[in-house]
């Protein structure tokens, strides 16, 4: 008989349903899941749940929706990770031009700061890019690319997955790489090597299919990884098995059954 499969939801925003997502998820063979932090308040939630729930952890960071409130709320941040225990990385930062909820410049000095912070505290950098690629990489590329940088919610096709790459970057794909119009998206998840790749739900947003259409959650990552898997033309279980080796690896987490 095999063994179950064993997943990582790479980037989840849990918020006050914790318990019972975390529960559900641990369930359907998720061992650890991503709690990512969008402002100071969401930041400092998310570490409090990481402290009270088997199977979570957190991410400190700022969401370029939010750039505008980089003065104040970045140091605030930073002092969060002197006093706390460690988070999982920095992020979720970077810029959003689809938007545009805060004005490009701010975006690009928050974007800038975050990276920097995670060179500070060899922190993992978890980087939301949306009509920004150009810009994104530039960013990038003028602060230094952390030594574990991940892609969320990779939208690009293998030109924008070769030029993550190439800057050491993992790429971590969502619920929109089963989506019918998709098709660039599938074939990055087809070309990016096996140590260079994650899955994620992004829930509560970008429920896969066949679960489109409703509030996504942490337990419907496999879905993700099934349609990775069709892409990639590998057995589920190999996905599974990959993009939890990367994420332990790049989140620094313990071992799956492990504390």
């Amino acid at each position: 008989m095999s063994a179950p499969e064993v997943w990582v939801d790479s980037h989840c925003h849990l918020w006050d349903r914790g318990d019972e997502l975390v529960a559900e998820a641990s369930r359907d063979g998720v061992a650890w899941m991503v709690d990512i932090g969008t402002d100071l308040e969401r930041s400092m939630a998310a570490l409090e749940r990481a402290r009270t729930l088997h199977g979570v952890v957190a991410t400190v960071g700022l969401h370029p929706h939010e750039a505008a409130d980089g003065p104040e709320a970045l140091p605030a941040l930073e002092q969060l990770i002197a006093a706390d225990q460690r988070p999982a990385a920095i992020g979720e930062c970077g810029l959003d031009y689809f938007y545009e909820h805060a004005d490009r410049t701010s975006q690009r000095e928050a974007f800038a700061a975050q990276i920097a912070m995670a060179h500070r505290h060899e922190l993992a950098l978890v980087i939301h890019s949306r009509d920004a690629w150009e810009d994104t990489f530039d960013v990038l590329d003028a602060e230094g690319v952390p030594e574990r940088t991940v892609f969320h919610c990779f939208t690009g096709g293998t030109g924008e997955a070769r030029a993550a790459l190439e800057r050491g970057a993992l790429l971590s794909f969502s619920g929109i790489v089963s989506f019918r119009n998709a098709a660039e998206v599938r074939e990055a998840a087809a070309f990016v090597p096996a140590d260079s790749y994650l899955v994620e739900t992004d829930a509560p947003y970008l429920a896969p299919v066949p679960m489109r259409g409703k509030q996504n959650r942490p337990s419907w990552v496999r879905y993700v990884g099934e349609a990775v898997a069709a892409a990639r033309g590998v057995p589920a279980a190999q996905v599974a098995a990959e993009t939890t080796a990367n994420a332990v690896r790049v989140f620094g987490l313990g071992e799956p059954g492990g504390p």
